[in-house]
Formats: C-alpha cells, structure tokens, sequence
C-alpha cells in the first residue's frame, strides 16, 4: 500500500503523511519549477490567476508566461536561499503585465523551486518598527503568567483573530493553555489541557519547520497539485508552504470545536518546540502577507525573550544549588554527624528541592524529618530502589508504581527523589512528597471510547471538546528537570563527603586542621600587623587643630575595637568565643556614650561559624542604627539574649529614643545581610520589624551553635552591661627610668610602640630593625628592659633574647600571630604581646613582666 492510499483514522493518525497532501488552499496558487526554471507543477486553480491552464505551462520556461524582470527578481531571491528550511519572501510582484500583484514565498523541496503567490496585500508598512513597539511592551511584564498573557494580547492585537492561545506542550506531547485573550461571549479555554493525540509527533515536527501554520477555512475545497506524482511516484513534499492544504482527520477536528478558520505560530525554545500561539476565528480569514511578517517575527523574538526568562531563572536556581552543595560539603567535611541529622539536611535540601519530608538510611538505620512513611514502609522503599539502576538519582511521582502495597501510607508520601549517596551497601536520602489530590480539567476526555465519524473511528463531533475533569489521586506533585539536575549535583556531593569520611577521614582532618591553623596563623599575623601600621600612621599624624585631633582621636578608637573584635575570632584557633566581647568590640567601632547601648544575657559562646555570621548582622544592625536609627540622634539600643527549653539562643536588638522609623522602600545588602544571615548560614530564624518608635529584631540560633562559657566563676548571673568607649586614661608610669630595648622591623610600628613606651615612662627607648643593630646596641648601651617582635622579615628575633637571656635582662615578645606564635623551649613562658600595641596590652604586659614598682638596676 502506497504512502497516500493508506486509510487514516484514530488509530493511525500519528502517521498520516500531513506534509505531502497533494494539494493547496485556494487563496493562492503554486507553481513548482525544476533547476533549469522549466514548470513541473502547477495547481489546478493558476488558470484564475494567471489565465492559463496547468497543462498550458507544464513542461515550459517560466519566463514564456511571467514578466523578465519579475523572473530576474526571482533568480536573484533564490540564490540568498540557505539551509533546508529557508523560505525568502518578495512583495508585490508582477507576473503578468498589467496584471494584480502577488505577495510570494520561494523554498525548495525535493530538488525543486517551489514559488508560492497570493493577490498582494497593501503596503507593508515599518515592520521593525511595529515590532519593537510589541516587544517594548511585552518586556514590561513582572512575571512569567504576565509574560505569556501579554504575548497572546499583541499576537490578537496584529491578526484581529477571535481567539489567541499560548499552548504549552508537556514532556510527554500534552499540552495546556497557559494563556488566553478572546472576544467576548466565546468562552474560555484558558487551563484546559489536550492529550498528545489532538497534535501528533509529526506536526510537532512540522511546526519546527514551518513556524506559520494557517488554514482559511475549514470548510473550503482544497485544489490539487498536477501532476499529483512526478515520473518516480513522489508527491511534492509541502512542509515548508504557507498555502499546504489541510489533513482530513485535522478539519474534522476543528469542526468538532466550531471553528471557522485557524492560525499558529510556533514558539522554539533552545531548539525545541515549547508550544504555540494557537489563534482561533469563528469565520473565514486569512491575515494579509504583512501582518503575518509581523506576527511571525514577533514570534521569534518572544520566543529569544522567553528562552531568556527561563534561563535567567534556571542559572538563579542552579546558583543557589550550587550555594547549597557547597555549603552542605563544607558542613559535613567538618561535622559528620550532620549527614545523619535529617533536620539539617530537610534545612538544606528543601531549600532548592521542594518536600513534605526527608529520609535518610545509612548503613541499615533510618532517621527522618517532616512527614514520611513508618520504618516498615521505609525499608520496603529502600528494597525497591535497590532494584534500580544504581548510582543515579531515581524519582516518581507514584511510589507504587515500584512498590506493592504504597497506597497504605499514600497521604504521608506519594512521590519520592531518591537520592543515592554510596555504592555498597546502598545508602541513601530521599525526599517525599505528600499526596496532591487535583482535579485537572481537560478539553474533552481523554480516554472517551472511539466512535465512527466520517474519517472513520473519531471522537464524538458533539461532544468531544466539552470540558472533562479527572480526578488525580496517588500522585504528588511531578519532580521537574531543573530539580533533578540539582538532586544529580547533590548526589555528587554527598558521594564526595562520604568518600571523604570514608578513606582516613580521621588523618585528613587532622591536615586540614594544620593548614587551617596555618593559613589563621599566617592571616592573624598580617592582619595584626596592617592594623599595627593603621594606628601607628594615624597615631603619628596628631593634627594641631583640634577638631582634626578629635577625629583622629575617633578613628583611632574604631581601629582599636575592630582589631579586638578580630583577636576574639583569632585567639583560640578559631575556637568558641563570647558574644559578650562580639558586641563590645563592635558597638565600640561606633558608639562613645557608655550608656547608648547596653546588653543584657548570660555569658554564652559561639562557634566560629556563628560567631562570623553574628559579626556582620552586629555591623550591620550597629551602621544602620547610627545612620538612620536610635543611634543617630540621642537614642538607645537594649541587646538582650536568652537561651530557650531546647538550647537555641533567642536574641533581641530593640532600639528606642530615635526618629521615626519607615520601612526602607530599597531592599540593600545590609538588609539581607540581617534578615537572611541567621536562616540561611546557621539554620535559625530572623525577622524585623520597622516599628515607628524603633527598629525591633529577632534572631533564633538554633542549639549547636551555642555553648556555656565555662570561664565564668560561679553561676551564670543575669546582669546588665553598659558598652563602654575606648578608654583613654594612661595606667601608671611603670617604666620611670627604665632604658627600653625595642626591636620591631616596621618603622611606623616602631614609632607607634616608642610612643607608647614613652607615656608608660620610659627614660630611654632604643627602637632597632634587625638581630644585628639589637646586639649591637646592647653592646654600646645595655638595656634595662627590652619588647622584641618575634618575627624580622625572614628571621626571628630568638638570638636577641638569648643574650637577654645571659645577661640577666627581662624581655618580653611581641607578635601577630596569637596565641599560635610558637616559642624554642628556653624561652617558653615569656610574655607576649599582641599586636597591633596599644597602651593597655603594652602595660598590662610589663606589669606582669617585672611589677610596677621596680626601678632600673
């Protein structure tokens, strides 16, 4: 049976060979002209147009019948013709003389130039103008529902049709109308969804090729091509002609829906057919060739924008996958325990990936989070996952369809992400999805038992495009692409941390607890010395005036409480450290009064990470307030803290006494930086509120994340703390008469510590850079008292505190390092100050060192 003799019905109709109709629409005619420009084709009805028959031209130079210039146009058109699916348009031209003129489409098919005419339209107009008028508005839309509605509103606009649809086709061939605009008193079709078979895959592939579909008349005659079949027996393939007559099966279709006429234009996204702007008219049209042109480019670039919405909001999405799989690796790499916390991890997961619950099974034993089977059901689904392909994430939107019996616990989970983390045995997180019971509406039943029509066995004239709703139980909500690419991303990562825990997690550790304590070392040391070098600049360049010398005063006390706030971060290998010190040193930066802003709470630790994060919400919260908030006139701050039943640390900056308080209308990074630091870093809670009177904020850090400080004598004791300023009064003049021997190698340091042993009374300071000018001088005047910086360049200073040492000579060390400053065991115990020197840590050290009331030998 030939290609065009086989009978097409229901059950065929994804083969019916729409692209070789053997006919056209009989608004136009074609003609089909071989390589040499010799008539092979003409349809039936050019003797209309032209005034000749099909037989009168077959065989025969075109140029015997259409005007040399028009033929010379032609010619020149088709050499610009570029891929199989070009289609190069002209206006207006004239076949005969003084004759009508014809809009024209030139493509090729089968080795064949296949010229297509219709009577002209007027004049075209400024097409790009027109479009950038469309698109102008379209790119106006907040949303993507905004987006799709307005495309379908110019499309109507442009072609007048009673109906305009976006159409979006589903994975499986589906499709659903996402938007609509029509004329009053039609009806809505808007959220209706067709099977795949109202569009069969070989119209899908159709309208990737030709991406202006349009049919005058669903009642009109077609008109034949002659010949039908060339000397080989091939029809004329007509994918890419804009006047293809239609299938038989199709118009039956659109009867059926009481349509009188139809248009579509294909929307392409990334290569694929994403859906369509489907136009639907009561009556007979056919849009004239201009605005098609319109309407057609449109298209195109709503598809660019679309195609650029969409990408915009997957490359957000998977940054923020991203975020999340490293900062599940970095967690986990230091804290194992967290991989077997299915809190923390539902935290993190379902921050991207959303779900009603989180499971996990690791080694034979489950611990879940949030709403999920009972361990039977659990171990069941396991057992069913190890039937799967292994190594790769598994998803459904129906556990029983891989597990017997799963409509028992269907309302807890329906659909599950499996997500495998080992190879052997298997280990693994799921996340699951609760029942979605929804009513989803169709555009005739889908599963409607065929009956007999006219093209043989077809859906019910009457009634097939009558709304049908189904009822869909046992599912979840579908898990989408983009959130199985993530789940892929999460998979790799947590094979990556369990590997890592797996092979000598316990020595590689202890590296990476070496290099850290390195590299802090190393930045603890510079960052000292850079504030060292800040002081000492801003310490030597006291301004006579003395409003200059007041802001000097000012910024000096800032530098001196950032540099405290980092020793509480630096001081104990990047240990817990008191949230007390944390507001003092960061209040300190801003705030002089004493008694402007006060804590209250019992003495508490934070880990590190908390202790980073609190840092900067403190910052932010501290430059707010003094630029807009209670701090910026003669207002207070009350910073209290609390821990709760269940260990988390419920903190409250409450600010009173200010201007009046309005709710930014900008959202900066210092507002996000308080509002999403706390949840998103630790997996706490935050929220704000702009009251009048005062900025009131709340912060929840959840348990393991706070420790006691165990320092503290005695039981915690609840008490108010006043933030004091940088203090100003000198302690005593410990060294009266003393002649000090100072080695540091940076001069502006140098000068800032002679200062500063100058007020505590030195008679004599003799600052030195190198081991060699310290020796030297202690040969030409020996010292009564020396502070010597551990570190000279690539040296240290440890053979000057040897001949201190001999000659019986107290000295002290200084350093950038901390408490991580390693000392040769013959000098072990010796004081040490840290860097950047101020006047209290300098006395404070030689206080310790030899006691203020020793006199110079």
């Amino acid at each position: 049976m030939s290609e065009l003799s086989e009978t097409v019905d229901l059950s065929n109709c994804d083969r019916e060979p729409i692209h070789v109709p053997g006919s056209i629409q009989p608004v136009g005619f074609l003609v089909a002209l071989t390589a040499d420009w010799m008539v092979a084709r003409a349809s039936a009805n050019v003797e209309r147009f032209l005034g000749l028959t099909p037989q009168d031209m077959l065989g025969r130079p075109l140029a015997d019948f259409v005007a040399g210039q028009t033929v010379h146009d032609l010619r020149n058109r088709m050499a610009v013709l570029r891929g199989s699916n070009a289609v190069e348009r002209m206006s207006r031209c004239v076949f005969v003389e003084g004759g009508e003129p014809f809009d024209v489409a030139l493509h090729v098919s089968g080795g064949q130039l296949v010229l297509e005419a219709e009577p002209a339209a007027g004049a075209t107009g400024d097409i790009g103008g027109t479009v950038r008028s469309m698109i102008s508005r379209l790119d106006q839309s907040e949303d993507m529902n905004g987006f799709l509605r307005e495309g379908a509103r110019q499309v109507r606009a442009m072609l007048g049709y009673d109906r305009v649809m976006v159409y979006r086709f589903s994975g499986d061939g589906s499709g659903e109308v996402v938007a609509e605009t029509c004329r009053a008193g039609i009806g809505k079709f808007m959220g209706l969804r067709y099977p795949a078979t109202d569009i069969p895959a070989q119209a899908r592939e159709l309208y990737k090729r030709n991406l202006l579909r349009i049919i005058s008349d669903v009642s009109g005659e077609s008109v034949p091509i002659v010949p039908r079949l060339d000397e080989c027996g091939q029809p004329l393939d007509l994918s890419l002609a804009v006047l293809r007559s239609v299938s038989p099966i199709h118009l039956e279709y659109l009867r059926n829906m009481g349509v009188g006429a139809s248009l579509s234009i294909s929307i392409v996204v990334s290569g694929r057919l994403w859906g369509l702007f489907a136009c639907h008219h009561y009556a007979p049209k056919w849009p004239d060739v201009p605005s098609r042109s319109v309407a057609e480019l449109f298209a195109q670039m709503f598809s660019m924008r679309l195609e650029s919405r969409e990408g915009i909001a997957l490359v957000e999405y998977e940054r923020r996958a991203r975020d999340v799989s490293d900062q599940l690796l970095s967690a986990v790499a230091t804290d194992e325990t967290l991989l077997r916390d299915p809190d923390w991890l539902g935290d993190i997961l379902t921050s991207v990936i959303e779900a009603d619950g989180v499971g996990v099974w690791i080694n034979g034993k489950q611990a879940a989070s949030g709403t999920t089977p009972d361990t039977d059901d659990f171990r069941r689904i396991v057992r069913a996952l190890n039937g799967t392909a292994s190594g790769r994430v598994f998803a459904t939107d129906r556990i029983g369809s891989i597990v017997e019996g799963a409509d028992a616990f269907v309302s807890r989970a329906a659909g599950m992400l499996a997500i495998p983390i080992s190879r052997a045995p298997r280990d693994y997180v799921i996340l699951f999805r609760s029942e979605l019971v929804r009513s989803v509406r169709w555009g005739g039943d889908p599963h409607k038992p065929v009956e007999y029509g006219p093209n043989g066995p077809r859906l019910s004239p009457r009634e097939s495009f009558a709304e049908w709703k189904e009822l869909v139980q046992g599912r979840s909500k579908p898990f989408t692409e983009p959130e199985l690419r993530v789940a892929e991303t999460l998979r790799a990562t947590l094979i990556e941390v369990v590997l890592r825990l797996a092979d000598e997690a316990s020595i590689e550790r202890q590296r990476a607890s070496a290099r850290q304590e390195l590299l802090i070392a190393e930045l603890n040391h510079r960052v000292r010395n850079i504030l060292g070098v800040i002081r000492g600049l801003i310490r030597q360049s006291q301004p006579d005036d003395p409003a200059a010398a007041e802001f000097v005063r000012v910024v000096d006390g800032r530098v001196h409480a950032l540099a405290r706030a980092h020793n509480q971060i630096t001081d104990d290998h990047w240990g817990p450290a008191p949230l007390q010190a944390l507001v003092d040193a960061e209040a300190r930066a801003f705030v002089d009064e004493h008694d402007r802003v006060v804590s209250e709470g019992e003495p508490i630790l934070l880990n590190p990470q908390a202790y980073s994060t609190m840092a900067l919400v403190l910052h932010e919260l501290v430059t707010n307030s003094t630029k807009y908030g209670s701090l910026s006139t003669t207002g207070h701050v009350r910073f209290t803290w609390e821990r709760e039943t269940g260990g988390d640390l419920l903190l409250r900056w409450v600010e009173s006494g200010g201007p009046t308080v309005r709710k930014p209308t900008r959202r900066g990074f210092g507002s996000t930086i308080i509002d999403r630091s706390v949840p998103y870093d630790l997996g706490g809670q935050s929220s704000v509120e702009y009251k009048a009177e005062g900025v009131e904020a709340t912060f929840r850090i959840p348990a393991r994340h706070v420790s006691e400080a165990r320092s503290f004598a005695g039981p915690a004791i609840k008490f108010p703390r006043p933030v004091k300023g940088h203090p100003s009064t000198p302690p005593p003049r410990m060294l009266a008469g003393h002649h000090v021997l100072l080695v540091e190698d940076s001069l502006i340091i140098a000068l800032d510590a002679e200062d500063i042993l100058s007020r505590l009374g030195a008679a004599f300071v003799t600052p030195t850079a190198t081991v060699e000018a310290a020796l030297d001088s202690m040969d030409a005047h020996r010292p009564t008292v020396a502070m010597l910086d551990v570190n000279l360049g690539d040296r240290t200073s440890f053979p000057v505190a040897d001949r201190l040492r001999e000659l019986g000579i107290p000295y002290l060390f200084a350093t950038g390092y901390g408490e991580q400053v390693r000392l040769p065991p013959e000098h072990a115990g010796q004081q040490v100050v840290q860097k950047p020197y101020t006047l209290e840590n300098v006395a404070r050290a030689f206080d310790q060192l030899m006691g203020t009331a020793d006199a110079p030998p």
